[in-house]
């Protein structure tokens, strides 16, 4: 028994006859015929009586009727009501890494209401396996993250190349050289003998180790679960950082912190956005990725 059969049975009872029917449902009359004549095998009782000049329902016929419209009339609903599902309403719910969230959703939020008033954008802000893990999890529609994804159950798109520079201590030798405006180019590699790092599973730890050739420092008790807290770390004269370019321009103002560019061309990472490839509102990705893409030009 599927839907075809009872749309019908409710054209037969309509119509009265199978001919007219089968016009209205696009069939021929035979293949019209046929599939009613199943559906009565299949129940066991004869749903129409016929003659060469009318079809009328049986006692039966008339009852079955009530359930296939009410059966019918439920599936159409159904069908309305994903056609007038808009992607673009509703809450989108977004993974965010700590080293990126603060820094670029606020450039976000605004220009992308504007553009898509019923979507609304609701944040979960963790560690990269973390959000990952809720991603394939299905507890979150995508996410923001540094690193790429191992796998084939997810998908990501390139958005942006973001930049680290060095933040230094007022007094620091490294933020001594150059002139105020530019500043000279640190080499990566002078950072390292006071190197501070973000605490184990951010993604920023493990980029800045790499990018300045220092080996873990393992158990160190310095390191931060905060870029604002590292920040604070390197005001306060206890070593250098990394920071990445969009907190480094929110952070541009501070006399306590000294940013310089880096000497290494290419440093910095690669911000993705990652989803399930199944995922079914994908044009509400789509508004979300041309807008991280507009405002970190």
């Amino acid at each position: 028994m599927n839907l075809r059969d009872l749309r019908y049975l409710l054209a037969v009872a309509q119509h009265r006859h199978f001919g007219r029917a089968a016009a209205a449902c696009n069939v021929s009359q035979p293949t019209l015929s046929s599939q009613v004549a199943k559906l009565e095998a299949r129940l066991g009782a004869p749903l129409f009586e016929r003659t060469n000049k009318w079809v009328a329902p049986t006692l039966l016929g008339e009852e079955v009727l009530v359930h296939a419209a009410r059966a019918v009339a439920e599936a159409d609903a159904i069908v309305a009501l994903a056609g007038a599902r808009d992607p673009l309403a509703g809450p989108l719910t977004l993974g965010v890494i700590p080293t990126l969230g603060p820094y670029l959703m606020p450039r976000v939020f605004a220009p992308l209401r504007r553009r898509c008033p019923a979507l609304t954008l609701e944040l979960w802000e963790d560690t990269t396996d973390a959000v990952v893990e809720r991603l394939r999890r299905r507890q979150l529609d995508a996410a923001l993250i540094a690193t790429p994804v191992a796998g084939d159950d997810l998908v990501e798109r390139p958005l942006f190349q973001e930049g680290f520079l060095a933040a230094l201590p007022p007094d620091h030798a490294l933020a001594r050289t150059g002139n105020a405006v530019t500043g000279d180019a640190v080499d990566e590699a002078a950072l390292a003998p006071d190197l501070l790092v973000l605490a184990d599973g951010h993604c920023l730890r493990d980029q800045a180790l790499a990018a300045c050739a220092r080996p873990d420092p393992g158990g160190w008790s310095l390191r931060a679960t905060s870029l604002e807290t590292l920040l604070n770390m390197v005001a306060a004269g206890y070593g250098t950082t990394l920071v990445p370019a969009l907190a480094a321009a929110v952070h541009a103002g501070r006399q306590d912190v000294i940013f310089r560019p880096l000497a290494g061309a290419g440093t910095g990472r690669l911000i993705r956005l990652v989803s399930r490839p199944t995922f079914t509102r994908q044009p509400a990705l789509d508004a979300l990725a041309d807008q991280v893409k507009a405002v970190t030009v």
